[in-house]
């Protein structure tokens, strides 16, 4: 009777884990792997809950002997994974992959591709990777990858053939922005771009910087832009941070003289960096100029403006990532997604003064 009831309860998961310590699955993840940002105030945390539910952690020795694997699975970026970490939409896709991985007791190892660190994509003890964002550069680390017969998931990548991506409908669903500023009357139209090449160089949107950008999240949302409003210029930033949204609406909307009456900004960051900018030289949102973003997340200290964005489903791009991957290591078939982002009108957006009634 004894014997029966130990052996029907259930074992310790991750996420309880998390939920015990009051993290991210992710970042219960990265404490248990070492690699990521997190602090040590943090690891205590989670060693502690899982401590305390008798939970060991994935185990790399048990499923080695069981199926010859290490139990990690690698996500490579291209920025900085104190970068990546500072973003909200890097931090929901971790997450998602984090859920599904679980069902293999596996956990997550952060990789970036810049400088020193990139010499471990070849080399590190993987059983799958999952590419986030990644350019055409990174050919070289994907062929050595698929040398040692790794499974590889890309989310909005432009990996090279037979690698399985989870995609995101990001030119579709900037069009459908530019199209609502359009309807309302907008022409002269700009856009705050993430970065579009490996250096993460910042300034003007010229032709010769979008030829030579390698960003393929970056340049579906310029095209979606760029069908609706050909002409578009605009300003390239460092990243989906605040401060570099501010720093291009600045550049933007300095000079009463070159001022657009609407900015597409590609994340919402920027976005929120360009209302402040706007804030800043005593313009008014969405009188003076209009304002969209892109992803649909909560950023602090926006309020009182409920943005108008377009929405993409981040969670479950990475879970569709994970599943995918525990597909493959489980010997069954993968199958690649593609998702759709949902508009989401606030209040950044109206008809331009002059195209206003009455005006």
């Amino acid at each position: 009777m004894n014997d029966t009831s130990t052996a029907s309860v259930a074992r310790p998961t991750l996420a309880a884990v998390a939920r015990l310590a009051g993290v991210s699955n992710s970042t219960a993840s990265l404490a248990f792997s070492g690699t990521g940002p997190v602090s040590d105030a943090t690891r205590d945390r989670v060693l502690a809950a899982a401590k305390e539910l008798n939970y060991a952690g994935p185990d790399p020795r048990a499923r080695s002997l069981r199926r010859g694997r290490s139990g990690i699975v690698g996500v490579v970026m291209e920025e900085r994974v104190r970068d990546a970490f500072r973003d909200p939409i890097k931090i929901a896709l971790l997450d998602g992959i984090t859920e599904e991985i679980a069902a293999i007791d596996a956990g997550l190892l952060i990789l970036t591709d810049a400088g020193e660190a990139a010499q471990r994509i070849g080399d590190a003890p993987m059983d799958a990777v999952v590419l986030i964002g990644c350019s055409p550069r990174l050919d070289e680390s994907v062929a050595m990858l698929r040398q040692r017969g790794i499974p590889l998931v890309a989310i909005e990548g432009d990996p090279s053939d037979g690698v399985l991506t989870i995609g995101q409908d990001n030119r579709e669903a900037t069009r459908v922005a530019a199209e609502h500023l359009r309807e309302l009357g907008h022409r002269d139209v700009a856009l705050v771009t993430l970065s579009l090449d490996r250096d993460r160089t910042r300034g003007p949107l010229t032709p010769d910087r979008v030829a030579a950008g390698s960003s393929n999240t970056t340049l579906e949302r310029l095209a979606g832009a760029r069908d609706v409003f050909p002409d578009a210029g605009g300003y390239v930033t460092r990243g989906s941070f605040v401060e570099e949204g501010r720093l291009a609406g600045h550049a933007l909307l300095d000079d009463p003289s070159g001022r657009p009456t609407a900015i597409i900004a590609q994340s919402d960051l920027l976005a929120a960096g360009v209302i402040r900018a706007a804030e800043e030289i005593g313009l008014s949102v969405p009188d003076d100029v209009s304002v969209v973003g892109f992803d649909g997340v909560r950023v602090d200290g926006l309020w009182p403006y409920d943005l108008t964005t377009l929405v993409q489903p981040a969670i479950d791009k990475g879970r569709a990532a994970g599943s995918a991957i525990v597909d493959m290591l489980e010997g069954s078939v993968a199958h690649p997604a593609t998702f759709t982002s949902v508009f989401h009108l606030g209040n950044t957006t109206a008809a331009p003064r002059a195209a206003a009634p009455g005006a």
